[in-house]
């Protein structure tokens, strides 16, 4: 009976009952069932979401797992996938989740272990090596070099890397690859994150075989270069053949012209001025020089209507023969070539298999689904390079991707299809209204990346790329590509002027943009678990169809809340240190220096979306020769330059921060000069009921990118 009161209660005042409840919920698990059941043609498209949990997975350990573990979960999961089919066929799709997980897992660990190479231990003033050129990066004022197979006294005792990248200045004429040379470099190992959370330079020249970095002292001596009859490997003679094709594309292109055009057809960016590249970004046209689907899309298209054109002209060979599963085969064999000769990034590698599988479906007979070439293109992709997957290349050309083909599959039917043209204008406004529609997507499911990766937005995208992208496709990438067809002639110059005025009316669309007022908006750095929410719900909504779809967005929607809300540090400390920032009431960083270790600072202003540091020291600041003292909330912090100060900054602070030794009893948190050194970088948060202290090498773990020191190896 006194079960039955509140029941009753609730009733009359409208509450449901507890069996309304479990009617209701029962009735929900149904219908989402069977929702589920219903989209069972969409059930692919999320193989590569669960191999690329199991890479995030395996880049978040903290620590290196065994070689045999990530194949051993694998095969369990692909057990339980067998065993499910034939018994369980409600839990087949999780059993398949978790086969996924694995199978990333599994990716992540053996490309690790294939990559691995020798990373330099310590830093070595300038010393004769000897090495073979491998790659050649121009930049507007200095070049990079890449080299492998080294040789020098120094490395006695050390490990030799597998690979050195180094920064060469001067005016002198540069190596080709293939060239083995002789020169004085310092060298240093990779660079560690700037800060917590902040881009790992280490991490991603480790998946380059690369151990370390440098500089070059004075001239460089050849020792042998290669005959014309020596056969070289076959990324050497491509990287060549991209440095032959650079050199004829300046032999006739002058200035920022010359390096665009560079850019658009090799792949080398490194020519372009930071002027030019900071207004392509500012104006949302960074894209355009990334080598993607628009390139090689392009590339392929052209070469298809053109094979089949010239083909069709022949009566003989029109009527007798499958000329458009030809035409197909030289537009794949085009594409091809273009992605090796502009490097194969991540963009380059997705955009190139979509247009294969397209192609291939063509010589088939075959029709292939847009959706569906993502998913095996992002199979691919993780497969071969797991690393890239927290990569920005990846995260923004896939995501661009997926938000366009869903936007497609959901509205073109329904809008698109009724238009009619009823007069000659009426085809290039559909195609504007596309391509503005096209950028206001893009930039829309790109956004929460480019916040992540960069702190910024572009906030004026949407109408440089209304100009700059007809440009691109309609004038300057086939004039592009009619260059390189007429280099064997000799007769490029033809084909790189119209090529070269098309490229100065895009870089003037960008330096008109990014000159207007609030060009870009800043935004302060993003969690890691933010922004996987944020994919997460951006992935619902996109791959499935039916209404359960609009799931989604508050998914999506908290994932963004959380990295808005997401509190900054209050104090930086950098590795080296040699620099502070801290914190003010109104949220703007202030830096210690604005000489000593620029880069950090540079990288910490920009993860807090401020331009300028603000005045050193804040007002409410008490400093001196030997250091800063300073409240901050409930605790007293001591920034500490000399040993001098501890005596009488130690009694009276909550955290002492020292760029010395500190060898005493002192506060109750200390970071000293020794702590720097074996974690690197240090990010303090200020809170109510405690101080948390994050340091850079225990936040990415004993990995074999993580060079540990001191007592913590």
């Amino acid at each position: 009976m006194s079960d039955s009161i509140p029941n009753h209660r609730f009733a009359r005042v409208g509450w449901p009952t507890g069996d309304a409840i479990v009617t209701g919920i029962a009735a929900w698990r149904q219908k989402a069932i069977a929702t589920f059941l219903g989209e069972r043609e969409r059930w692919p498209l999320w193989l590569p979401v669960g191999m690329g949990t199991g890479v995030g997975l395996y880049f978040e350990l903290p620590a290196e797992p065994p070689l045999w573990l990530a194949p051993a979960l694998l095969g369990a999961a692909v057990a339980a996938v067998t065993v499910a089919a034939r018994r369980a066929p409600a839990v087949l799709p999780i059993a398949v989740a978790a086969a996924m997980i694995a199978l990333g897992l599994t990716a992540g660990a053996f490309r690790t272990a294939w990559v691995a190479a020798p990373i330099l231990e310590k830093e070595l003033r300038p010393f004769t090596l000897s090495g073979r050129v491998v790659d050649v990066d121009p930049g507007p004022e200095s070049l990079r070099l890449l080299l492998d197979r080294l040789e020098s006294e120094r490395f006695d005792g050390l490990a030799v890397p597998e690979r050195v990248r180094v920064k060469l200045s001067g005016a002198a004429p540069p190596p080709a690859p293939g060239d083995r040379v002789r020169l004085r470099a310092g060298l240093m190992p990779p660079p560690e994150p700037v800060a917590p959370g902040a881009y790992d330079f280490a991490r991603a020249l480790f998946f380059q075989r690369i151990g370390a970095v440098g500089y070059v002292v004075g001239a460089i001596k050849p020792i042998t270069r290669p005959e014309p009859d020596t056969v070289l490997d076959l990324s050497q003679s491509i990287t060549l053949l991209r440095h032959r094709i650079a050199g004829r594309i300046r032999d006739h292109l002058a200035g920022t012209t010359s390096a665009v055009a560079v850019a658009l057809l090799t792949g080398i960016r490194g020519g372009i001025p930071d002027s030019v590249m900071d207004a392509m970004r500012r104006s949302g046209l960074a894209h355009l020089l990334a080598i993607s689907g628009l390139h090689i899309g392009l590339v392929a298209g052209i070469l298809f209507f053109a094979v089949r054109f010239g083909l069709a002209a022949i009566e003989g060979v029109a009527l007798r023969y499958p000329i458009k599963k030809w035409a197909a085969a030289g537009a794949l064999a085009g594409a091809l070539f273009y992605m090796l000769i502009t490097g194969a990034t991540v963009p380059t590698q997705r955009a190139f298999l979509m247009v294969a599988l397209v192609l291939i479906a063509v010589m088939l007979d075959r029709t292939a689904l847009s959706m569906r070439l993502v998913a095996w293109a992002a199979l691919a992709v993780l497969a071969l390079r797991p690393e890239s997957l927290v990569g920005a290349s990846f995260q923004l050309s896939f995501a661009a991707v997926v938000a366009l083909i869903a936007a497609y599959e959901t509205w073109a039917r329904r809008s698109w299809r009724n238009l009619r043209r009823r007069a000659w204008w009426q085809t290039p406004m559909i195609y504007l209204v596309g391509v503005a529609f096209t950028s206001l997507i893009a930039t829309v499911a790109t956004g929460p990346f480019a916040a992540f990766h960069f702190n910024r937005i572009a906030t004026f995208g949407i109408v440089a790329n209304l100009i700059a992208v007809p440009a691109t496709a309609l004038w300057i990438m086939p004039w592009g590509l009619l260059a390189m067809l007429l280099m064997p002639l000799g007769l490029e110059a033809a084909a790189l002027a119209p090529m070269g005025w098309g490229i100065e009316l895009v870089v003037g669309v960008a330096k008109t943009a990014s000159a207007w007022p609030r060009a870009v908006t800043l935004v302060p750095a993003m969690p890691v678990g933010a922004l996987v929410f944020a994919v997460f719900g951006g992935l619902w909504l996109c791959l499935w169809q039916r209404r359960w779809r609009w799931a989604g967005v508050p998914v999506l929607a908290a994932g963004l809340w959380a990295g808005i809300v997401q509190a900054p540090p209050d104090i930086l400390v950098d590795g080296s240190a040699k620099l502070f920032a801290v914190r003010g009431e109104d949220g703007r960083l202030a830096l210690s220096s604005r000489t000593s270790a620029r880069f950090s600072g540079k990288v910490w202003l920009r993860r807090n979306a401020q331009t300028e540091a603000a005045r050193w020291p804040a007002a409410d600041m008490g400093c001196d020769s030997l250091g800063c003292i300073f409240r901050a909330g409930d605790h007293t912090v001591a920034l500490a330059r000399d040993a001098r100060a501890l005596y009488e900054d130690c009694p009276v602070a909550d955290l002492m921060i020292s760029t010395e030794p500190v060898r005493r009893r002192c506060a109750p948190v200390v970071i000293d000069r020794f702590d720097l050194w074996r974690e690197g970088t240090h990010a303090i948060r200020l809170g109510a009921d405690a101080i948390v202290v994050t340091a850079t090498r225990p936040a990415r773990g004993r990995r074999p990118w993580v060079a540990w020191r001191g007592r913590d190896q």
